[in-house]
This record gives structure tokens, sequence and C-alpha cells, in this order.
């Protein structure tokens, strides 16, 4: 079934509206209308905040009190939130046994580079000095959420915090030059963006401001001492090259980094889960290796 399920996921995305780049309000409600999935059965959910910042918890029934998922959503930095992404989060946490906690983080154009970085740091000094042993934190995130996840590993190992047991990306943006040649080559291929809708995303989040600043575009940083990494990517992507760029330069710089291209199959293909095989074989995946390294990762002393 999975060639069959691939095609027809690939035939509904491309008859979906195209335009990415009316103004920000109206992409976010078509945004929320077009991709928000409840939290699965069993998976209870309550509203808190962190870092300052509102966020939604997740708790999946029989999940220890031990370790957490922190989520950074999708969404090119202009649109989605926590909401939007209940479905896929709480997939993953009830996947992991592990309660999650998905961070809503400002947005552009409002809230321009480096606001999500900053908010999302913020929560991870708030789980930090609440207590939180970072050897049983992990974090994942898709898209922007993704290259946002990398960004702040970066910028907790500038501050000198202590990094998390794991982390995982989904199709991760993280080249905001836009200079992969699958920006080019996989133009077709890719049902929902071109390079002009994610030109037009980088825009509001960055203005006039350095594209390659490492944490816009974590493919041109030094990746030196980050935790293991998992980046998982579909073929059918103009990102397609991020991802595989993202682990190219983990491994040069010495990260533990597992990179998984699944083939055929569009941008965070994972939201598709229960319609696609591919996306519940992926999110188990990436559900084993964040409980894999976490159960690896030896306590740190406080």
């Amino acid at each position: 079934m999975t060639r069959q399920q691939r095609d027809t996921l690939d035939a509904l995305l491309r008859s979906a509206p195209s335009d990415h780049n009316p103004e920000p309000e109206a992409e976010r409600l078509a945004f929320a209308q077009a991709l928000t999935r409840p939290a699965p059965e069993g998976v209870a959910t309550r509203r808190t905040v962190l870092g300052g910042r509102p966020a939604l918890e997740l708790r999946p029934s029989g999940a220890g009190r031990r370790g957490l998922l922190l989520y950074l959503h999708g969404g090119g930095y202009v649109v989605g939130s926590p909401d939007t992404h209940a479905g896929l989060v709480g997939e993953l946490a009830r996947r992991a046994g592990t309660p999650a906690v998905s961070l809503d983080y400002r947005l552009a154009p409002e809230h321009p580079f480096p606001a999500p970085v900053d908010d999302g740091l913020a929560a991870y000094r708030e789980l930090l000095a609440g207590g939180m042993d970072p050897g049983e934190l992990v974090v994942a995130g898709d898209s922007a959420g993704g290259g946002a996840v990398v960004a702040l590993l970066l910028a907790a190992r500038e501050a000198g915090l202590p990094q998390p047991a794991a982390a995982a990306v989904l199709s991760p943006w993280v080249d905001l030059t836009l200079s992969g040649a699958s920006m080019r080559t996989k133009e077709d291929a890719d049902p929902i963006f071109t390079a002009q809708d994610l030109r037009a995303y980088a825009d509001h989040y960055l203005g006039d401001r350095d594209r390659a600043h490492p944490w816009a575009s974590p493919v041109f940083a030094d990746l030196t001492g980050l935790p293991p990494l998992l980046v998982q990517v579909g073929s059918n992507e103009v990102l397609l090259d991020d991802a595989v760029r993202l682990a190219g330069r983990a491994g040069a710089d010495e990260v533990d980094v597992t990179l998984e291209v699944w083939p055929g199959v569009p941008h965070v293909f994972q939201h598709h889960y229960g319609r696609l095989d591919d996306a519940d074989a992926a999110l188990d995946r990436v559900a084993a290796f964040l409980t894999e390294k976490a159960a690896a990762r030896p306590a740190v002393a406080r």
C-alpha cells in the first residue's frame, strides 16, 4: 500500500491552494485549518507557560514522571502553533512513552529573528533551573522548528548550558540563504513548496539580517559538542539538501548523527500518520532514537 499511499498524498497536496504568501494572519488561519489534528486518544493536554511563553503539555497515559520532550513546531517562523501540531507531537510522545511540552514561540513578522531562538532558550533554561536532568531531556522539531532546534542547541552551547540527551529534526529548514541544489532539482517533485515560497517566509523572519547567521542557517555553523542527532527528510522536498548538508556538517564536527531519507514522500510527511505507513514507521524510529539516547545518557550530578 505504501506506493499507492504516497501517490494519493502527493495528489492531495497538489490539489491544495498554493499561495504561501498572503497576509500572515490569513495564512495562519489557512494553515491551522489545513494541518490541525487533535492529540491522539490517551494523550492528555494541558495549557501551561514555559520560559515566559504559552505552551501545550501533552502527557500520554502511563508515561513516567521522569524525562521530557521539548518540541518546536514548524511553519516557516510565520505560521503554526502547539495546537496545529498537537496530533504530531502527541503521537511522538505516545510512542516514546514520554511527556512533551510544545512551545508557542513568537512568530514573524511581528517578532523577527532571533525571537524563536530566544524563546526556545528561555524555555530550556527554565527546565534546567527547575531541576530537569539534561540527560532525561530530549528536543525535537519540524521544518522551521527543526532549524530552531539546532539553533537552540547552539545557543545553549554558547550560554554554557549542558546539552540535552538527543535531538531529532524532521525536514529541517536550516539554510535560509536557499543555496541547496534541491531548491532547483526537486521543485517539480515537491508538492508543497517552491524556493519562492520559502523566500517569502525568510523575508518575514529575517528582513535585511544576515541569512547565513548560524542561528538562522545552522547548516553553516560549527556543530561541535551537539548531542546525538536524528535527521529525517523526504526525497520529494526542495529542502532535501538542507537535511543532507546538516547531517554532513554534523558528522564532520564529530556529532553522532543519523540521516534518514525516505523515498517518495513530501515535507514533514510524519504529519500523515495513520494514513501513510511511512509516517508511522518514521515516528516509531524517532521515538526509539530519543528514548534510546536518553536511556544511555548518564545522569548529571547537581
